[in-house]
């Protein structure tokens, strides 16, 4: 007989009575209009942690790379000495 494993039976090594007994707790502690409430802003968050993951990983791909920044670096001097050959000439 091959056993079929149920993704929601494997939770933490749980099986089906175990979890029945757990949200019957819930259901005892919170009462049934209140679990679906708690769900929901339990989503929420998971959600809201999934877009600042994503943001985060966007910013870091955004930043210049080491070649970019070092042209930039060689520009801002070109400019700079540029800039101080003119002021020594008006003196």
């Amino acid at each position: 007989m091959t056993v079929i494993p149920s993704p929601f039976l494997g939770v933490f090594g749980l099986g089906g009575p175990e979890l029945l007994i757990i949200l019957a707790v819930l259901i005892l502690l919170f009462g049934a209009t209140k679990l679906p409430q708690l769900a929901k802003g339990l989503g929420q968050s998971m959600k809201e942690f999934k877009k600042a993951s994503k943001e985060s990983e966007t910013e870091d791909a955004k930043e210049p790379s080491e070649a970019e920044l070092k042209a930039q670096l060689a520009s801002a001097k070109a400019e700079l000495a540029a800039a101080k050959a003119k002021n020594s000439g008006n003196n």
